[in-house]
C-alpha cells in the first residue's frame, strides 16, 4: 500500500459502516478495492467468506479475482466475487424452489426472449406491427426493474388500451417462462429480490454470509439492484460502494443515478471519500473533461487532476462529411504509427451504431486492421447456438425455446406443422413440449409423427441420464455424435460447413478450458458462464488492431489515442436526449466518459454534413465542443487541415497503397478530393487500373458513391 495516495489510503482503511467512495475516471479504484479487501483480511481478521464483492462485467470480476489471488494467495478463493447476475444465479440455484422453479433452470438471452415474446404475441392474436416485440420487451424489462409484477402492471395500466394489451402479453410471457423453468436477465435480479423479501430465513442466511459488501460501479445500479444490495446490507450496515456519478451512462438499461446521489440518505452516517487524482490522462485531457462535466447540475462536486504536466493539446477537426471524417482518422492513424503508436493503442468511438459503416468501409479500403467490438460474438453463431440449445435441453428438458430450435437440427423430418401442433397442445395443458412428446400415446393428432418424435426424445433421454455420470467434455462429444450434428456438416462438405466445424472445435477447446479452471465442471455452471457473457468480455487488448466501438461499450477501457467522432447536435447529444428529462445531462456524462478514455492523444471530430439513415443533413457542432475553451483545442485552418488530411505520399508509405494511375492529365490516388460537373465534390475511395484507363470509386458529398472511368469522367482534382 506504499504506492497509494492519501485519499486512497483513507478508503482502504475505512472498513466499518456505510462508505461511499467517489472514484473519478482513472483514479485507481480497482487498486483501492483490491487493497481494501486485503486490508480487511490481513489487518482486520475478517474471514474472506464473509466478504462479497460485486461488479457489472465478467471482465471486471475476473480482473478483481486474479489480482486478489496474486496478492492474497489461496485465501482469495474464499472471497465471494462476481457480477450481480452471477450472484443472483447462485442464490436462485439454492432456493428457487421457494418460487416454484427447479434448480436446473435455463437463462434466456436477448435472442431467446425475442423468440418467446413473438410466440406470445402470436398466441394472443395480436399483430407484431401494433406491438413491436423489441418495444414490448423493453416495457416489460422496465416494469421488472421497478419490481412490478404482471398482475400489478395489469392493475396500474388497465385503463390504457395499448398498455392493457401489453399487460396481457407480460402475463402470458411470464407464465411461459415459468412453465419452461427459465429466467430472463431481468428475472435473475427481480426474482432474487422477491425470494429474499418473501423468505426471511433465506435473507438471514445471506446476511450472515455476506457481513461486508462492496459494490463496484454503483452509479450503474438499477432500482432492483439497489433493493438487492439494501436487503443484503441492512443487517450489518457494512457496505462500501465505489462509483462516479459523472460516469452514469446506462439510464436506457435502467441505471438510476439517484442511487449514488442519495447514498447518504439511504445509509445513515455514511462516510464519503473522493478520489480525484487521475493516473491515466494528461492535464489537457482532464481539464477538457472537467470543463464539460461542470455544466451538469445533478452531480456531486469534484474535479479530476493529475501531476502529469506534459502532454499535447486536444486536436479538433471539422470535416466536410462523414467520409472525410473517416479519411481524416485514417491519415492521423498514419501519423500515430510514425510516432511509435501501435494499432491497438488507438480507439475510434461513436455515439450511434450507424456511424461505424463508413468508418469500417474506409478502414477496409485502406488496409487498416480494426476490431468492431459490437460485432457478431462467438456465441451468436448458428452452430454454437445450436450446440448450446442441446446442452440447455439436457440440463432442463422443460426448455421449449431450446427444444424447438434443435428438434429438427440436423434434419429429422420433424417439420413446422408438427412443432406448431406440439406448441398448441403444450400451451393448452400448461405442460412443456418435452413432456408432451414423452406421452405421445395420449395425443392422437401426433400419431403420424410419433416415430420421429420418439427417436428424438430417446436421444435426449440418454443424454439426460448421462449428464451426471460423465464429464462435461464427454457429454458434449456424446451429444455431437448421437444427434448426428457433426456428421451432417461433414456430409454437406461446403466452405460454410467446414467453417462451422472449425467453430465447433473451438467450442470444444472452451469446454476443456472450463473443466480445467472451474471448481465443479458442471453443465449448469458452464451454461451460466455462456449466458452471462457480454460484448466487453471479448475485448482482447493484445490484438493489434484499432478498436472501433460505441461510447457505451468503451466505459472501463483506456487507450493512448482516442478519436471521438460525430460531435454534432442530434448525433451527440442524440436527438432523443434533446426532449427527454435529464437526457442532455446523461449525454454530457457520456461525453465525459469518452474524453477520459484517452491517455495521451484526443481528437474531437465533427462534420458539416452527414448522411445517415438515407438522409443528408447539414449539422450544427455539438454544444459539448462549445463547452471546451478554444485555448484547450488545437484547430487547424481549413486549407492547412485539408493539406494534412490528404498528404498522399505519407499515406501511401504507411499503408503501402501505391495505387496512383495516370489518365493523361491528372494522377488520381485514394483520398484525393475531386470535382465532377454533375455530381459535385467527392473523395476517391479506390483506383483500379484497367488497361490505359482506371475505374474510380468516388464518394460524392451530395449523391453518394459512384463508379466512374477516369478518362471520361472529366474530373478536376481539388
Amino acid at each position: 500500500m506504499s504506492n497509494l495516495n492519501e485519499k486512497q489510503l483513507e478508503a482502504v482503511n475505512t472498513i466499518d459502516g456505510p462508505v461511499l467512495i467517489l472514484a473519478g475516471a482513472g483514479s485507481g479504484k480497482t487498486t483501492v478495492l483490491i487493497n481494501r479487501i486485503g486490508n480487511m483480511i490481513e489487518s482486520k481478521n475478517i474471514p474472506p467468506w464473509n466478504i462479497l464483492a460485486i461488479t457489472f462485467t465478467n471482465k471486471a470480476a475476473n480482473e478483481i479475482k486474479e489480482r486478489l489471488q496474486f496478492s492474497l494467495g489461496e485465501q482469495a478463493l474464499d472471497i465471494n466475487t462476481g457480477t450481480f447476475h452471477s450472484l443472483c444465479v447462485r442464490i436462485l440455484r439454492r432456493d428457487c424452489e421457494r418460487l416454484g422453479y427447479k434448480s436446473g433452470f435455463a437463462i434466456y438471452d436477448s435472442a431467446d426472449q425475442l423468440t418467446l415474446i413473438k410466440d406470445t404475441i402470436k398466441e394472443l392474436g395480436f399483430s407484431d406491427k401494433d406491438f413491436p416485440p423489441r418495444l414490448v420487451l423493453s416495457i416489460i424489462s422496465s416494469a421488472k426493474d421497478k419490481m412490478i409484477t404482471p398482475e400489478s402492471f395489469e392493475i396500474e395500466e388497465g385503463s390504457d388500451f395499448r398498455l392493457s394489451k401489453i399487460a396481457k402479453i407480460y402475463k402470458l410471457y411470464q407464465s411461459k417462462l415459468k412453465r419452461f423453468n427459465a429466467f430472463d436477465f431481468d428475472d435473475l435480479i427481480m426474482q432474487t429480490v422477491c425470494l429474499l423479501e418473501k423468505n426471511p430465513d433465506v435473507l438471514e442466511y445471506y446476511q450472515r454470509k455476506f457481513r461486508y459488501i462492496m459494490v463496484d460501479e454503483y452509479q450503474d445500479t438499477s432500482h432492483c439492484q439497489f433493493r438487492l444490495v439494501h436487503n443484503l446490507a441492512k443487517a450489518h450496515n457494512n457496505i462500501c460502494v465505489v462509483g462516479d456519478d459523472d460516469q452514469s451512462i446506462y439510464k436506457f438499461r435502467g441505471a438510476d443515478i439517484s442511487n449514488i446521489l442519495d447514498f447518504e440518505k439511504h445509509f445513515k452516517n455514511a462516510y464519503v471519500i473522493k478520489l480525484e487524482q487521475n493516473y491515466r490522462s494528461t492535464k489537457q485531457i482532464l481539464d477538457a473533461a472537467n470543463e464539460v462535466i461542470k455544466n451538469n447540475k445533478g452531480r456531486k462536486s469534484k474535479a479530476l487532476w493529475t501531476d502529469k504536466t506534459d502532454g499535447e493539446k486536444i486536436v479538433g477537426h471539422e470535416a466536410q462529411n462523414e467520409r472525410e471524417e473517416a479519411y481524416y482518422i485514417v491519415n492521423k492513424i498514419a501519423d500515430l504509427l510514425n510516432d511509435g503508436y501501435k494499432y491497438k493503442d488507438i480507439a475510434v468511438l461513436f455515439r450511434m451504431n450507424a456511424q461505424s459503416r463508413v468508418i469500417e468501409e474506409v478502414f477496409m479500403n485502406n488496409s487498416v486492421p480494426y476490431r468492431l467490438l459490437s460485432g457478431t460474438k462467438f456465441y451468436d453463431r448458428k452452430e454454437i447456438k445450436d450446440i448450446v440449445a442441446y446442452l440447455r435441453l439436457i440440463s432442463n428438458p422443460d426448455d421449449d425455446i431450446s427444444l424447438t430450435r434443435i428438434i429438427n437440427e440436423p434434419k429429422r423430418s420433424i417439420g413446422k406443422t408438427t412443432v406448431d401442433k406440439l406448441s398448441v397442445i403444450a400451451s393448452k395443458y400448461g405442460l412443456s413440449i418435452y413432456t408432451i412428446i414423452k406421452n405421445l400415446q395420449n395425443y392422437d393428432e401426433l400419431s403420424k409423427s410419433a416415430q420421429k418424435l420418439d427417436a428424438f426424445v430417446k436421444i435426449v433421454d440418454e443424454l439426460v441420464d448421462l449428464k451426471n455420470k460423465i464429464s462435461l467434455n464427454e457429454i458434449v462429444n456424446k451429444m455431437l455424435q448421437s444427434t448426428g450434428y457433426v456428421s451432417a456438416l461433414e456430409i454437406e462438405n461446403t466452405v460454410e460447413s467446414k467453417t462451422r466445424l472449425e467453430n465447433i472445435k473451438e467450442f470444444m477447446s472452451l469446454v476443456l478450458e472450463f473443466e480445467k479452471n472451474c471448481e465443479t465442471g458442471s453443465l449448469e455452471e458452464f451454461l451460466e458462464g455462456i449466458a452471462l457473457v457480454s460484448d466487453i468480455d471479448s475485448y482482447d487488448d493484445e490484438n493489434n488492431a484499432v478498436v472501433v466501438m460505441t461510447l457505451h461499450s468503451a466505459k472501463g477501457l483506456e487507450f493512448p489515442a482516442v478519436f471521438l467522432t460525430g460531435l454534432e447536435e442530434g448525433i451527440f447529444p442524440s436527438q432523443r436526449s434533446l426532449t427527454e428529462e435529464g437526457g442532455i445531462e446523461e449525454e454530457r456524462r457520456l461525453c465525459y466518459v469518452g474524453i477520459t478514455r484517452a491517455k495521451n492523444k484526443l481528437y474531437l471530430l465533427n462534420s458539416r454534413a452527414r448522411t445517415i439513415f438515407g438522409s443528408t443533413t447539414y449539422q450544427v457542432p455539438s454544444r459539448f465542443l462549445d463547452e471546451i475553451p478554444d485555448s484547450m483545442i488545437e484547430r487547424l485552418a481549413k486549407k492547412q487541415s485539408q493539406d494534412a488530411n490528404y498528404n498522399q505520399n505519407r499515406f501511401n508509405t504507411i499503408f503501402d497503397r501505391n495505387t496512383k494511375i495516370n489518365t493523361g492529365s491528372t494522377d488520381f490516388s485514394v483520398g484525393d478530393r475531386v470535382s465532377h460537373a454533375k455530381f459535385g465534390e467527392g473523395i476517391v475511395l479506390s483506383v483500379v487500373p484497367m488497361g490505359s484507363d482506371a475505374k474510380l470509386q468516388i464518394a460524392f458529398d451530395s449523391v453518394g458513391t459512384k463508379n466512374l472511368m477516369a478518362t471520361f469522367a472529366k474530373l478536376k482534382k481539388l
